[in-house]
C-alpha cells in the first residue's frame, strides 16, 4: 500500500489463507484535521470482521511536510488508485469486498472514493450532502472559520496551548481550503446503498439536513440517529460499530456469492 492508506496489524486467528474469501475492508476517513490512525483501535474491536484500513492525506501526522493534492478529486483520484492493490487478497485474483466510512469531511472525500470503487456500501456521519459544500465568501477561508471549526472537534481549551492550536489551526485550514474548491457534479449516480447517521444535538450539520444524501444513489437509502453532538459517532462508536459489522458480513457475503461457480449439473 502507499502512503494514502494505512493499516494496521491483525492477531493471526484474524488472518485468512488465500483458500478461503478474503476478509471484507473497512476503509475509514477521517474528519477535517485529523489523521487515520484514530480508527487503530477499530481494528482491535473489529478482528475476525474485516480488515481496517484508514486514509491519510498529506499534512497531518507522519504525511505532516507533504503537500496537500490540488483538490478533493485529485484526493479521491489517489486513493482510489491505491485501493486497487490493497483490495487484492492472494494470488487468485480476487478483491476483498469494500465498506466506506467517513465522518464529516471524510464523508464527502469518502462519497468520491465511492464513485470511483463502487464500494459495498457508503457509510457517512455528521457530513452535509455533497451539493451543499459551498466555497466561502471572498473565496477564501476566514479565520473565523478556522476557530468554529476548532469547536466543532470539541477539544478541551485546556490541552490547547498556543503552538498546539497553531498546529491544529495548520491542518484544519489545509482541509478547509480543500474542500472550498469542490464543485458537486451529480451525474452519475451511486449504485448501492448509503447509510447516514446523524447526532442529535450537532450544531454545525442539523440532523435533517442529511436527508439530501438520498438523492445521490439509487441504491437504499437509511438514516440512524444518536444522541450527542458533531463527534458522538466517534466519541462513543458502539453502535455505529455494530452496524458496520453487520453491513461488513453482508458484504462479504455478497461476494462470496458473485464468486460461487454456477452448478453445471455435470
Amino acid at each position: 500500500m502507499g502512503d494514502w492508506i494505512t493499516g494496521w496489524p491483525m492477531s493471526g486467528e484474524a488472518v485468512r489463507s488465500d483458500t478461503v474469501p478474503p476478509l471484507p475492508v473497512l476503509l475509514c476517513l477521517p474528519p477535517a484535521g485529523a489523521g487515520c490512525h484514530q480508527f487503530r483501535a477499530w481494528q482491535r474491536r473489529l478482528v475476525g470482521a474485516a480488515r481496517v484500513l484508514g486514509v491519510q492525506l498529506p499534512g497531518r501526522e507522519e504525511r505532516w511536510s507533504e503537500a496537500m493534492p490540488g483538490s478533493l478529486e485529485e484526493a479521491a483520484d489517489a486513493v482510489a488508485d491505491a485501493l486497487v492493490p490493497a483490495l487484492a487478497a492472494g494470488g487468485d485474483g480476487r478483491s476483498a469486498p469494500l465498506v466506506v466510512f467517513g465522518h464529516s469531511m471524510g464523508g464527502l472525500l469518502g462519497y468520491e472514493i465511492a464513485r470511483r470503487s463502487a464500494p459495498y456500501a457508503l457509510v457517512v456521519s455528521a457530513c452535509p450532502e455533497p451539493g451543499r459544500w459551498r466555497r466561502p465568501r471572498g473565496g477564501a477561508v476566514a479565520d473565523a472559520d478556522i476557530d468554529h471549526l476548532l469547536d466543532t472537534a470539541e477539544i478541551d481549551p485546556g490541552l490547547l496551548d498556543a503552538e498546539t492550536r497553531a498546529h491544529l489551526a495548520g491542518m484544519l485550514r489545509k482541509d478547509a481550503e480543500l474542500t472550498a474548491g469542490y464543485r458537486h457534479a451529480p451525474a452519475p449516480r451511486l449504485a448501492l446503498p448509503v447509510h447516514v447517521w446523524a447526532a442529535e444535538s450537532d450544531g454545525t450539520v442539523h440532523p435533517d439536513a442529511l436527508d439530501g444524501w438520498r438523492t445521490v444513489t439509487d441504491g437504499p437509502f437509511h438514516r440512524h440517529r444518536i444522541p450527542g453532538g458533531h463527534n458522538a459517532v466517534l466519541r462513543r462508536p458502539e453502535p455505529l460499530l455494530a452496524h458496520l459489522t453487520s453491513l461488513l458480513a453482508d458484504a462479504s457475503a455478497s461476494g462470496e456469492d458473485r464468486t460461487a461457480a454456477p452448478d453445471t449439473g455435470a
